[in-house]
């Protein structure tokens, strides 16, 4: 099943406009977003091809099954909460039948966990991704021998550097644990390459060294120091580097580029509308999602303020979201067996 099949079929209940146009924080470039909500055709409803989520391929476009809709504003999902706030301005189609959710009958305490709780993992995304742009890596991957080292009394030297050094071919090779002490090796050499050694590693790609069986009378040439850990640590890095490159938003990049801050500003200006979103539901016992700073906002997307000044304002916000939690009359959670009931309301009215 497709959009274009929820519109040829007539099963939207909800569509909106959402993202930065409902939130008026739009500016010429900006796309726009569409959400909604729909019902399953009878047999598919009550059959086995349940679909609770469509959206087309770029994830601007993403309708909810009305179940799942309810599900989600149970669990005050920001996204979700967001739709059901959006303005009337940004609604493009809203049946009767929707009439009966109210967003009264959702708000609840969980918005400081759920919308404070997001953007704080948005926050340490962003920290992730200004790390990812003050210290890009290299496209040559390193492989384990880049992390082995050879000891040499007190000191150590690079085992690539010893290599060279030495003329010798890691492959000629051979490693035997040491007991009793964790990523040391003895390393032994084959110049004759008669002996069958395996190696230091078995390729470029490999996660550990090769193990050879050394005959007896063999004199070891030095010792080895392996950092399985601190490979392992880089392999994870270097994979989530490059496939953020080949990802990201090149257009976001440039931004970012342009204003020299190292750090994500659109994601950080939703972080900040995210936890004043959360202030204002304790605060005042409901959301209106159209923004009241359309300036400080776009002035964070432009990447005038400093990081840290940033993460000082949501520390502050946090700060005074947890205070108003204390006082807030809202309800701990939103009325289940309400919801459910005008679900189920919803719901055989659409079948009857």
């Amino acid at each position: 099943m497709t959009i274009q099949t929820l519109k040829s079929q007539n099963l939207i209940l909800f569509e909106v406009i959402s993202g930065s146009k409902s939130f008026g924080l739009n500016t010429p470039t900006s796309d726009t977003d569409i959400k909604g909500v729909y019902y399953l055709p009878r047999e598919q409803f009550y059959g086995l091809n349940y679909i609770p989520q469509i959206s087309n391929e770029t994830n601007d476009e993403v309708y909810y099954e009305i179940g799942r809709f309810v599900e989600l504003l149970l669990k005050n999902n920001p996204n979700i909460i967001e739709i059901l706030a959006t303005p009337e301005d940004c609604i493009l189609y809203k049946h009767p039948l929707m009439e009966q959710l109210q967003l009264e009958d959702f708000i609840s305490k969980l918005c400081k966990d759920s919308f404070a709780g997001y953007a704080m993992t948005q926050i340490r995304k962003a920290r992730g991704l200004k790390k990812k742009i003050v210290n890009p890596m290299a496209k040559e991957r390193k492989s384990l021998l880049d992390f082995c080292s050879i000891l040499q009394g007190y000191d150590s030297v690079s085992l690539m550097q010893w290599l060279k050094a030495n003329k010798i071919e890691q492959e000629q090779c051979g490693l035997i644990k040491v007991p009793n002490a964790k990523g040391i090796y003895a390393l032994f050499y084959d110049d004759s390459n008669t002996l069958g050694y395996k190696g230091i590693v078995k390729s470029d790609l490999s996660n550990e060294v090769s193990l050879s069986s050394i005959p007896k009378g063999e004199k070891e040439l030095g010792y080895l120091s392996c950092n399985i850990e601190g490979s392992s640590k880089y392999c994870k890095e270097y994979a989530e580097y490059w496939d953020w490159i080949e990802k990201r938003n090149e257009e976001r990049y440039k931004t970012n580029q342009e204003h020299g801050k190292n750090y994500d500003s659109k994601n950080m200006m939703h972080t900040i509308r995210l936890l004043q979103s959360a202030e204002q539901i304790l605060a005042i016992g409901t959301l209106n999602i159209k923004v009241t700073n359309r300036e400080e906002l776009l002035d964070i997307k432009a990447g005038v303020m400093e990081y840290d000044d940033l993460l000082q304002k949501a520390d502050d916000l946090i700060e005074r979201i947890e205070a108003l939690y204390q006082t807030s009359i809202l309800p701990e959670t939103p009325n289940e067996e309400k919801a459910i009931a005008t679900l189920i309301a919803i719901r055989e009215n659409i079948y009857r």
